[in-house]
């Protein structure tokens, strides 16, 4: 039985194929297709608002050379709200709590950005590795803990991903077999734990978009120290 919990975390085959590169694409299914005009209807003008919104949030603190990274920061935004948002639909599969795609993810861009300060500002971004006026004898200490912080970087951003999406489809799944358990035997707590399973969802809805946005912005902020 403990084990049917984590089985919503395997990632479906048809005939021994993976069915994650399709589960991945399908959400570009969501977007318009090009026209002859710019709007054709009112989905296409809220996509269009929340796409500038994103870029707005994302840019604005940015000076001119960080926004060549507009399209590929806004992209990932929008590529990881709609899985983890299509996520939350019942008999569907999340790529994102699958640590090796967010790793997949986390690691070439965040090592693009540290390539990019070492080739545009090496002295700053070496820089960062040792604060200015630290005491002589902590130089090496001080080093080795900011190396190890920088190299952990998009560790942290895959874990922190995948542990908050698998945590909330696993409060999801207990509560909502325990809420059908309870149905036929305790009719009152059943609904109490219906409502409990309610709010829970609508947390999931709120935690999956502010997961999305905090991936993209902390890989923004490390562009930010690199440009």
């Amino acid at each position: 039985m403990n084990l049917s919990f984590f089985d919503q975390f395997t990632s479906p085959c048809l005939l021994g194929i993976p069915l994650i590169l399709l589960s991945m694409l399908f959400p570009a299914l969501l977007l318009p297709s090009p026209g002859n005009r710019w709007i054709t209807n009112r989905l296409s003008t809220l996509q269009s608002w929340c796409i500038d919104l994103i870029t707005k949030q994302l840019m604005t603190p940015m000076n001119k050379n960080g926004h060549k990274w507009a399209l590929i920061l806004t992209s990932l935004m929008i590529l990881l709200l709609s899985i983890n948002l299509l996520g939350l639909l019942p008999y569907t599969f999340t790529p994102t709590t699958q640590l090796s795609m967010n790793m997949a993810l986390a690691f070439p861009l965040w090592l693009a950005t540290l390539l990019t300060g070492l080739r545009n500002q090496p002295s700053a971004s070496l820089g960062h590795l040792l604060p200015e006026g630290t005491p002589t004898p902590l130089i090496p200490a001080l080093i080795l803990i900011e190396t190890t912080s920088l190299l952990i970087r998009p560790l942290a951003l895959g874990v922190r991903l995948t542990a908050n999406l698998t945590a909330g489809h696993l409060l999801i799944q207990l509560i909502s077999t325990a809420t059908a358990v309870l149905l036929s035997i305790m009719p009152a707590i059943s609904v109490l734990t219906s409502i409990v399973l309610l709010l829970l969802t609508i947390l999931e809805v709120a935690v999956a978009m502010i997961q999305a946005y905090v991936f993209v912005l902390l890989l923004s902020l490390y562009l930010q120290e690199n440009i």
